[in-house]
């Protein structure tokens, strides 16, 4: 059952998160403008790789091993994001979530491997 919740929180975070981008919400075009990311990056790579893990994980339900190659894929698009906030210098909001989003998709590879 954890499990199950936790894979429904990621994707519905990465699916939010990755038409967000798809869309050029503004509210995060400021963030990633501090942290150095082309606005052209937003629909591919970012928005992309962020639907295609919630559609991973979503798979996953009924084929667990495409759902943690997708949280392994997250887990490390998400090392990159805070990586590339680290490097500008940038601890906004987005950081802050960054964790959040890493913190989730770990914790769905870890209950993939038990």
């Amino acid at each position: 059952m954890t499990h199950l919740v936790l894979a429904l929180t990621a994707i519905a975070l990465n699916t939010f998160s990755g038409t967000a981008a798809v869309l050029r919400w503004s509210v995060i075009l400021p963030g990633m403008r501090r942290a150095g990311v082309p606005e052209s990056w937003l629909v591919f790579p970012i928005g992309v790789l962020k639907l295609a893990g919630a559609a991973g994980i979503a798979v996953g339900l009924a084929v667990p091993v495409v759902g943690l190659a997708a949280s392994i894929g997250l887990v490390l698009y998400f090392t990159c994001a805070l990586y590339t906030h680290v490097r500008a210098g940038d601890y906004g909001a987005q950081f802050g979530l960054a964790f959040v989003f890493l913190g989730v998709a770990a914790a769905n590879v870890a209950l993939a491997l038990t």
